[in-house]
């Protein structure tokens, strides 16, 4: 690792529970453990600052501008009016680079920032926007016919696309989680990418935290219920599991969102906890005895990560679950429809000894993937990006159309 680069992370999300939040928070845990010379900005409720040791933090207060971009994650679009004073504050701290997580109002907030200073921008790739743009738009237009929905939907998610890289393109180096959308983001950038791996907290996600249970297998979902999530998907499983016969089992989905009337009208065996965050989520977690993860349009699934660590088998889309080394049989199942979900969930149902076995070694493989290491490898990338010199940053007017300093 290179412990002397100085790093300040603007981030989208932070105290909301998602991946992005996750990532966030563990990276200033990090820091914080390390002794490292680290920032952190941020948005919230109230505004305020603070130093301790090496480590500075931000908190921007959002306004009376801010909207919904989902459930308890808001955007700011004036939030660059804390610009002069978020930068005297970072110019104080000298950073090597300016880290930001994606495009909303903390990231453009960066990369002014960046740019006002003369820092290196670093941006990170953690959500497929595009096709929630279109998945989105799909389902507003619920009524259109559908030849007419789809092209509206398609065309949403080609702009979409097509803004977020000139979005992109502002950075020295980019960073993804996983292989494909590094290998697009180069190709529509321009810019250099780099993979930027994901870890999890094996102490807090735990099998030992599971209690003796009443005999009612559990099957489990971590994650917004957003049409995005393919979340409708549960009632086409729970419908394959009753025509096999099967009846003792539940679905517990945690979280929140728009399809949650939907699931608890549509999925009959099933409970919506709301969100759990915590050692109420960890608890979560170590009751399932499988864990379903129908997304399409995640760019890794660290919520897969959280299950194997607790010692449960996961199922999941081919594509996700290579990218946290789900083994089919091994210690989940890959899973392409409904039938192949249900199929996999009643083989952990119908033999115990199965699941135990697959619980553990997706225990094991998770173990593998601590926090640390990401964030040390994390560091050797950075300094791999910055020595790359023959890589200016291109200016501004150049990709936003002449936007104002």
């Amino acid at each position: 690792m290179t412990p002397s680069l100085r790093v300040a992370l603007f981030t989208d999300s932070f105290e909301e529970t998602n991946g992005v939040a996750t990532l966030s928070r563990e990276y200033v845990r990090f820091a914080q453990r390390r002794d490292l010379p680290f920032f952190c900005v941020q948005g919230g409720r109230d505004t305020s600052s603070s130093v301790k040791g090496n480590a500075g933090a931000i908190t921007l207060g959002r306004g009376w501008a801010s909207f919904p971009l989902d459930h308890g994650l808001d955007c700011d679009p004036l939030l660059c009016r804390h610009k002069a004073w978020v930068t005297r504050k970072l110019a104080a701290f000298a950073p090597h680079l300016i880290h930001i997580t994606g495009p909303g109002d903390v990231g453009v907030l960066g990369f002014w920032v960046a740019h006002s200073l003369g820092v290196p921008l670093v941006a990170s790739w953690h959500t497929n926007l595009h096709e929630y743009a279109g998945l989105r738009i799909d389902e507003w237009l619920c009524r259109a016919p559908s030849w007419w929905r789809r092209r509206v939907a398609g065309a949403a998610e080609s702009l979409s696309l097509e803004a977020l890289t000139r979005f992109y393109r502002l950075a020295r180096f980019v960073l993804s989680p996983n292989e494909a959308s590094a290998a697009m983001l180069e190709r529509r950038t321009g810019r250099p990418a780099f993979l930027m791996e994901h870890g999890v907290d094996t102490g807090l996600f735990s099998p030992s935290r599971r209690k003796p249970g009443d005999g009612v297998f559990r099957i489990g979902y971590v994650g917004r219920l957003t049409p995005e999530k393919s979340v409708r998907c549960f009632a086409a499983i729970e419908q394959q599991l009753v025509a096999a016969g099967a009846s003792n089992f539940r679905f517990v989905l945690v979280g929140d969102g728009s399809e949650r009337a939907w699931l608890r009208s549509h999925v009959r065996f099933s409970e919506t906890p709301g969100i759990l965050r915590g050692e109420a989520l960890a608890d979560a977690y170590a009751s399932f005895d499988a864990f379903v993860f129908p997304s399409r349009t995640d760019t890794f699934g660290l919520v897969l990560l959280e299950a194997m660590a607790a010692g449960v088998p996961v199922l999941a889309l081919p594509e996700p679950a290579r990218r946290v080394d789900v083994r089919d049989g091994v210690n989940g199942f890959q899973a392409a429809s409904p039938e192949e979900f249900a199929r996999g969930l009643l083989a952990l149902m119908s033999d115990p000894d199965l699941r135990l076995c697959m619980g553990a070694a997706a225990r094991d493989e998770a173990c593998r993937r601590g926090w640390d290491g990401v964030f040390e490898r994390l560091h050797h990338t950075y300094a791999a990006g910055l020595a790359l010199a023959d890589s200016p940053v291109l200016d501004a007017s150049a990709v936003l159309g002449g936007i104002p300093d």
